[in-house]
């Protein structure tokens, strides 16, 4: 199986081949850390950990690095509204999202440098450009020329006259051309600075990018990252610096998500924004929905399309994982298999089947594994992925019943089911899913109780009064409280 990536850069899907054998350099533009981290800070992240654990599980050695954008206009915006500093808001939000990325299973990041850690290095950007004739000072202020980058717009596609039509040049009057930008900008009184070659000062958003990027992972690197928001002006701008300075092509792969809008009954879809007052954050979400919920629902979506936000879609996303829970319980309780455990998947076993049955189960089961890698290599297609989990997991469940697996004695098939269950949490774990058991909060008042109203329900059921027995579901659905009739009697979970 070979994977391809669809480039920004050229438009198409081309063959991965990263520049050195076996390792891959991926840098993902982070947040700008002004406000609590919302599920569309989260997006990125979860696609590019999900992205580097599928190259790892290929036996890549990966880097990936998110940078954390700590001084900033809206930064110091925030600063002054609250009447606090900068950096002291800029570590309380970064604090938070650090917090949010680790609990929603991204653990994958190598590095998440942070610019006002790395203003030498931006200096010495700066300076090499201007070196290179490809910036000039103008007093403190410094701008990169934009035709020094002679094939500007080969990433968006963008002619400088169709970038500028319909705009002011509102600041950098002393610009040679309104398309120049800052790599850096004169100290305003009040706002942090930093000394310079050109005077005191910060420097401007896209330089802090090519500096940590190609500090940590070379001139040339292989996969660049982020929201499609951010192929213009950000990362043109950042080609177009960092190739004016190296002579190298900057980033070899450019891969971007799709933007996350909200759903609506009224609007249909809006774009996730403060001024819509639409933005949930993560501390938020995670209040009503479990991680693996969240990092399920992102991944759902193939990372190329608009993500597409309701808590309804959050919530049928969890019902969608209720299925791979009822089936591993299923599975425990019929061979006493904890698939959650290290144990052997069904490819190690398949010579082990006698029948027909257990020959095609196998075949089937293999089949949708491979649909999986198939997907994957598909440009990182984790929906499709995804939807060959649920295949696993429906062949699982009609084995399951065609064997009689709950009521009869059948060693084969036991160590079969077990060893497909085992597969399929293997498999999901390549996305981050299925990490750990989803553990139930309940307490032991709360047991006898539901306990209580199972055996009611079963008597209800037996002297057929469904009406009472309804109500009794009904109830326990409304404690969160998910029930399922097996042979073996009714069976609960907390959902």
């Amino acid at each position: 199986m070979t994977l391809r990536v669809y480039n920004t850069l050229t438009r198409r899907k081309e063959l991965f081949e990263s520049l050195a054998p076996g390792k891959v350099g991926i840098y993902l533009c982070g947040p700008t850390v002004y406000k609590p981290s919302h599920i569309g800070h989260a997006v990125g992240p979860i696609i590019f950990d999900a992205i580097k654990r599928y190259l790892a599980y290929k036996d890549y050695k990966v880097c990936l690095v998110i940078n954390i954008t700590d001084v900033d206009d809206k930064i110091i915006a925030e600063a002054s509204e609250q009447g606090r500093s900068m950096a002291e808001i800029a570590a309380e939000v970064e604090a938070d999202y650090l917090k949010c990325l680790k609990t929603l299973g991204v653990t994958g990041v190598d590095a998440f440098p942070r610019a006002t850690e790395n203003i030498e290095k931006i200096i010495a950007l700066v300076q090499k450009l201007i070196d290179n004739g490809a910036a000039y000072a103008v007093g403190p202020d410094v701008y990169f020329d934009h035709t020094a980058a002679t094939d500007y717009g080969k990433l968006s596609g963008r002619r400088v006259e169709d970038a500028l039509h319909g705009t002011r040049n509102l600041t950098g009057e002393n610009k040679r051309h309104p398309a120049d930008f800052a790599v850096w900008k004169a100290a305003k009184e009040g706002e942090p600075a930093w000394d310079s070659p050109w005077g005191r000062g910060r420097p401007g958003w896209h330089i802090e990018c090519s500096a940590m990027s190609m500090d940590l992972l070379g001139e040339t690197f292989d996969i660049h990252g982020g929201g499609v928001d951010l192929i213009f002006p950000h990362h043109e701008n950042e080609i177009a610096q960092s190739e004016a300075a190296t002579g190298k092509t900057f980033a070899k792969y450019w891969l971007h998500n799709g933007l996350t809008r909200v759903k609506t009954k009224a609007a249909g879809s809006e774009k996730m924004s403060k001024s819509l007052g639409n933005i949930r954050t993560i501390t938020e979400l995670l209040e009503d929905f479990s991680p693996e919920t969240i990092r399920a629902f992102v991944l759902s979506t193939h990372y190329r399309r608009p993500l597409e936000f309701s808590d309804e879609q959050l919530a049928a996303t969890a019902k969608s994982l209720e299925t791979f829970y009822r089936l591993f319980d299923r599975i425990e309780r019929a061979t006493g298999a904890d698939v959650y455990a290290d144990g052997k998947p069904i490819r190690k076993l398949a010579g082990q089947a006698q029948t027909d049955a257990d020959t095609a189960f196998v075949n089937e089961a293999l089949a949708h594994r491979l649909k999986f890698h198939e997907a994957m290599d598909d440009d990182f297609n984790t929906a499709g992925a995804i939807a060959a989990l649920h295949a696993i997991a429906a062949a699982v469940n009609r084995y399951i019943e065609q064997t009689q697996l709950e009521t009869q004695d059948n060693e084969t098939a036991k160590t079969l089911a077990a060893a497909a269950g085992v597969t399929l949490v293997q498999t999901g774990r390549i996305l981050g899913l299925f990490e750990a058991k989803p553990q139930a909060k309940i307490t032991e008042t709360d047991e006898s109780q539901i306990e209580s109203l199972i055996e009611q329900r079963n008597a209800a059921r037996k002297s057929k009064d469904f009406a009472r027995a309804d109500e009794i579901r009904n109830q326990l659905s409304e404690m969160g409280i998910t029930i399922e009739d097996t042979p073996g009697g009714t069976i609960w979970r907390l959902a």
